[in-house]
């Protein structure tokens, strides 16, 4: 069955390069995707009494607790004449933001060998776990925005129209996410140490991503290192459009996105090649 699968499994590198190919393929799994990422969903509630109502539940809380500590105990500033409500709102827009990508990215080690029998007893579109992970979170991000922008509404009476922007922020971390995802979940197969160290790495790339401050503290002499983390620039522009009604810096945006399109393809064409070996180590 192994030798069935690598037959079927052996693309031509414009079939794993070209972006339009490898989107061509994959809607060819669309009914799959869909099964798997609504299974996805449900089984993180499983078993609780309120099942997916969790799903809101649990952003609302955080906001809560977020306004009370750093609007009222804390009190901090993001600086540029910014109030507390601000700080609070810019964090927790960030935070939804990292806890996407924290989130498809997190469970990528384990995204294929926690499924043995689809390696090694059927022929299975590996690919789409990657893929239904990061849609499964992607649910939860927009879910997460819901009692995001009810506290921006409460703040300043209206939501700024640059948010109508927010899906063009949020569409190169969506890439970063799924590139990395199947980089990992493929690497995961071979090297068992990614369990633990992922998580060890987000946990960095968290405060290295301007998520508790604002890019303009950072000092000039470290900000090429900040410059380097395409999370930290994507979380500024998201403050911008979402909370302070300014548009994003579109240069820095475009080639956020290029650089995004080129991780996932880059991901995408690895574990293609890479899935071959995945029946004899499983």
């Amino acid at each position: 069955m192994a030798a069935v699968q690598q037959s079927r499994d052996h693309f031509s590198w414009p079939q794993l390069l070209l972006p339009w190919e490898i989107v061509r393929r994959l809607v060819a799994h669309g009914t799959l995707l869909r099964q798997f990422t609504l299974r996805d969903i449900l089984a993180r509630y499983r078993g609780s009494y309120l099942g997916v109502v969790w799903s809101l539940l649990r952003p609302l809380g955080m906001l809560t607790v977020y306004v009370v500590v750093f609007g009222f105990i804390l009190q901090p500033q993001l600086g540029g004449g910014t109030g507390k409500l601000d700080f609070v709102l810019s964090m927790f827009c960030g935070l939804i933001l990292f806890d996407f990508f924290a989130e498809a990215v997190g469970r990528s080690p384990a995204l294929v060998v926690s499924k043995p029998n689809f390696v090694t007893k059927v022929v299975f579109p590996l690919e789409i776990l990657s893929l239904s992970a990061v849609a499964a979170a992607l649910v939860q991000m927009i879910v997460s925005f819901v009692p995001f922008f009810c506290g921006v509404l409460l703040a300043h009476g209206t939501v700024p129209a640059t948010a109508t922007l927010l899906p063009l922020v949020v569409a190169p971390l969506i890439c970063f996410a799924l590139g990395f995802s199947w980089l990992l979940s493929s690497l995961g197969v071979f090297v068992r140490d990614l369990n633990a160290m992922v998580p060890l790495l987000l946990t960095v790339l968290m405060f290295a991503s301007a998520i508790f401050y604002s890019l303009s503290s950072v000092p000039s002499e470290f900000r090429w290192l900040f410059d380097l983390n395409p999370i930290a620039a994507l979380v500024d522009d998201a403050r911008k459009v979402a909370v302070l009604g300014l548009a994003p810096e579109w240069g820095r945006l475009g080639a956020m996105f290029a650089a995004g399109v080129v991780v996932a393809v880059a991901g995408y064409a690895f574990f293609m090649r890479t899935k071959r070996g995945f029946a004899d180590v499983v």
